[in-house]
């Protein structure tokens, strides 16, 4: 039987729940840390970095056949790659409907407090304004879903479908997932205070484990992570687009 990890990795760990469970807890304890501080400053530049190292993360640890046990591989089933894409953009629109139906425009509404974070300037013209959306749509279609598909539906979810199965590791990385981005919404900083948005957060909690698994049924339908990497990215666009023309 072939093994995932590196020979290196093999004299000290095993592939299964357990390493699943060490990865969560070095890179997503961190990473909750890293959002609060840049949520509080106002510097989300250690957000890129996170992001890079757990795009990293399946290299450092994983063979070529690991690796393509994950999904890093190419997909000949490009349809579902569209398909993904409108089910991405489809998903944040309707997370804005809810947000804007329950919430209005304030802070409790989860795209009001996480679009904060873009520092939009008001009274931008147009030109600049679209110039703006553009470079944050492509850094938000390509940096979080890269290295969160790579850590979340990839090794981690390996890991632990090693132990399981898929369909409960499919819950673990998605549960993880979840509630990792209580440090984007919930847990918000306001007026120099931090303040926790019970039912907000948990609705926006719920949504993101949905839209988790989404993505990881893309991933199994197009037989890559590429269809979770590129639901992830209709996602984010949706959401940035209703960021800056919606709100």
């Amino acid at each position: 039987m072939e093994q995932e990890l590196r020979p290196f990795w093999n004299r000290f760990i095993q592939y299964n729940w357990k390493f699943g469970l060490f990865l969560l807890l070095i890179i997503c304890v961190p990473r909750f840390v890293l959002v609060l501080n840049a949520n509080e400053t106002g510097n989300y530049s250690s957000i890129g970095l996170i992001m890079f190292i757990s795009a990293l993360v399946p290299f450092i640890f994983l063979n070529k056949y690991g690796r393509k046990q994950i999904g890093l591989k190419k997909t000949k089933k490009f349809h579902f790659l569209v398909l993904a894409l409108m089910l991405g953009i489809a998903g944040s629109l309707i997370l804005y409907f809810l947000g804007e139906g329950l919430f209005g425009k304030s802070y409790e509404n989860w795209y009001v407090y996480i679009g904060k974070s873009y520092n939009i300037p008001e009274g931008m013209l147009p030109h600049d304004k679209k110039i703006l959306f553009i470079i944050m749509a492509i850094t938000g279609m390509t940096f979080s879903p890269i290295g969160e598909e790579f850590f979340f539906r990839g090794i981690v979810h390996g890991s632990f479908a090693k132990s399981l199965d898929e369909k409960k590791a499919s819950v673990i990385d998605s549960a993880a997932f979840a509630l990792t981005h209580i440090s984007h919404f919930g847990l918000v900083f306001i007026d120099k205070q931090w303040t926790f948005y019970i039912v907000p957060a948990i609705i926006w909690v719920l949504s993101m484990f949905l839209i988790s698994v989404l993505f990881f049924v893309l991933k199994k339908y197009s037989d890559s992570l590429w269809g979770a990497i590129v639901c992830h990215s209709g996602f984010n666009l949706g959401m940035i687009y209703c960021i800056f023309y919606l709100l």
